[in-house]
């Protein structure tokens, strides 16, 4: 069952002289249980086709589809969670309350919102910053409340955009601990950009992104 399908999908930044092309005619599915890291060099296109699979990006060309999804951005929303690069916590709103964010934008109620939020803070490892705000935060602490935000809405697609690279080691491997183990208990697909070899050999399948270029390894070779 595929839950993510991309045909001949093309991204392309600006226009004329300036335009970059992010992505070039990638085509790949994303099954159900999947376990995919997606590898590469900054700028080689990882981050854009991780927000192509989330819908969070439009194709210049080419179509991606949802089977197994709603048609719309916001039905998807229910499915789908994302944990971007960068900081992404809103600044007025404390770590419990981040957190809770994806739970309350699917429609759950606000005291069951209450308690996966706790619970996912406590996954990471954070549960004692609940009350604070992200200004308080490292830039891992404030990953970290990323990673338990998209966990509260309990998605059958996660899909995570270098989500260890501004944690040690050890807080690293924890966090990927955490979302392997969220999407064995959820039968959600996890989808893992990372520039780290130990980080995308942990899961089952390695695409890899070259200069726009998606090489899916197929029975041994690469398509």
């Amino acid at each position: 069952m595929s839950l993510v399908r991309c045909v001949d999908v093309a991204r392309t930044f600006g226009q004329g002289d300036r335009a970059v092309v992010a992505v070039h005619g990638c085509s790949c599915e994303v099954a159900a249980s999947a376990r995919i890291a997606i590898t590469g060099s900054s700028g080689s296109g990882k981050s854009t086709l991780l927000h192509l699979l989330a819908g969070l990006e439009v194709p210049t060309s080419g179509t991606v589809s949802w089977p197994e999804f709603g048609t719309s951005l916001a039905e998807r929303g229910r499915d789908i969670a994302v944990v971007f690069q960068g900081p992404s916590l809103l600044p007025a709103l404390d770590v419990l309350e981040n957190a809770m964010m994806a739970a309350v934008l699917t429609g759950i109620d606000e005291a069951e919102a209450v308690v996966r939020g706790l619970a996912a803070l406590q996954a990471v490892g954070i549960s004692d910053l609940s009350n604070q705000l992200p200004e308080t935060l490292s830039g891992g602490q404030a990953q970290r409340v990323a990673v338990a935000r998209a966990l509260t809405s309990r998605p059958r697609l996660l899909l995570a955009d270098e989500p260890t690279g501004q944690l040690d080691g050890v807080t690293g491997r924890h966090v990927m601990d955490v979302l392997l183990a969220a999407a064995d208990e959820l039968g959600a697909a996890l989808v893992v950009s990372t520039h780290d070899p130990a980080i995308a050999a942990r899961l089952a399948e390695q695409w890899e992104m070259r200069d726009g270029r998606l090489f899916v390894p197929v029975r041994g070779g690469a398509a």
